[in-house]
């Protein structure tokens, strides 16, 4: 494992081991040279592959012709930060054994670690960590009006850290207030990093979209609905490991109470929903396009719709406002009925109550005729008991 250069007079050591540790002579004539070898082993678990959340566990091994030296470890990231490190354990002198940070996605690259002792040990080692994640938050919150298109997305990092090993994968939903999550599609990336998805349901109408990203997981809802919101999950698996990243899909609808055009001196009621509670920094806003401040009807906090009563026509808008900035809007146009809408309206109503008032009248007078016909039935009863009970028989003389 070893070749000399005559040139330089430089001996080569090749695939070095710790063994190789120790004190190493030149002699050439009268000249002579020592050169003390002192030789380090890093290994890291996992052989460098991990999923985000994950521990790395470092092994630094020493071997010196002299007594090993206590080190001073520093750990660098792809970023250049230093890295918070435990030490584990000291099994001795020559090994350490340490716990570095919780890993992210964004962790991926090579890293340094720096051995240090005084006076003569100065040496970093570099060796490489590769996170398989996605570069997406591990929950995103989603909003999207009734009847819209929208598609969501999952940006996986293979291809960005160059992972050559294969492993897969399944999109899940489950509806807003259910426990139990739907298969949507199950998907898996082989080590030429080629991707292949299958449709796992067929009564959930969604679309895979021809995507130009090969390390995305996207699904396309081409008309939502209300009942289409909730948890939308993506999980990946490697090595009986697996890690997961949500889009949390909200909706909004508006609707009105009556429906229809608004007659002239009637009233109506704007409504305006969302599908789950909003958070703390968010609300639901109704407005007049055109109108004043006084036009305005804004919801509480946490609440999943907010109402406002109109009685004239008009452009209403219904934001989701988030932070200040306005998520979506959906609009609703308030639109005056007809005059002669307005004037059948007014002559069934007044028919109505004409017709209730007669029907009243009518319930009246029969029920006095019938009290009447009672009362002289009564009367005839008494008056035919009264003859039975004094009949006399009269002779004539």
């Amino acid at each position: 494992r070893s070749e000399y250069d005559p040139t330089s007079k430089g001996l080569k050591v090749l695939d070095l081991r710790l063994s190789d540790a120790g004190n190493y002579t030149c002699e050439s004539g009268p000249h002579i040279v020592r050169i003390s070898l002192h030789v380090f082993k890093l290994t890291i678990s996992s052989d460098g592959h991990f999923l985000p959340n994950e521990v790395p566990k470092l092994t630094l091994m020493q071997n010196s012709p002299l007594s090993p030296p206590k080190l001073n470890i520093m750990l660098f990231d792809s970023n250049n930060n230093i890295v918070r490190r435990e030490l584990l354990e000291k099994k001795s002198p020559q090994t350490y054994v340490l716990n570095l940070k919780q890993l992210e996605a964004t962790d991926s690259g090579t890293w340094i670690c720096q051995v240090h002792s005084d006076p003569w040990i100065n040496h970093s080692i570099s060796f490489d960590v590769k996170v398989l994640g996605f570069q997406s938050p591990d929950l995103e919150r989603k909003y999207a009006t009734v009847g819209s298109t929208v598609v969501l997305s999952w940006h996986l990092n293979f291809q960005k850290i160059k992972w050559k090993e294969g492993f897969t994968g399944q999109l899940n939903w489950k509806q807003q207030g259910s426990a139990t999550p739907h298969e949507l599609l199950d998907f898996n990336v082989t080590a030429r990093g080629e991707k292949h998805e299958t449709k796992k349901s067929s009564h959930f109408r969604f679309e895979i979209p021809e995507s130009k990203l090969k390390s995305a997981i996207e699904v396309k809802l081409p008309k939502v609905h209300f009942n289409h919101s909730g948890q939308y999950q993506c999980q990946l698996a490697y090595n009986t490991r697996s890690v997961q990243s949500k889009i949390e899909l909200m909706v909004m609808k508006v609707s009105a109470n009556p429906a229809g055009p608004l007659p002239r001196g009637a009233k109506m009621t704007l409504i305006c929903q969302v599908s789950s509670p909003l958070p703390s920094n968010a609300h639901l806003l109704w407005e007049l396009v055109n109108g004043t401040e006084a036009d305005t009807k804004k919801s509480k906090q946490h609440e999943v719709k907010v109402e406002v009563n109109v009685s004239a026509a008009g452009l209403w808008n219904c934001h989701l406002v988030e932070d200040g900035e306005r998520k979506i809007s959906l609009n609703y146009p308030v639109e005056e009925a007809p005059v002669w809408i307005s004037y059948v309206v007014i002559g069934a109503s007044t028919g109505g109550s004409i017709l209730v008032f007669s029907l009243a009248c009518l319930c009246i007078i029969s029920g006095t005729r019938w009290w009447r016909r009672r009362q002289r039935a009564r009367r005839m009863a008494r008056a035919r008991q009264y003859l039975l009970k004094n009949k006399t028989c009269q002779c004539q003389q």
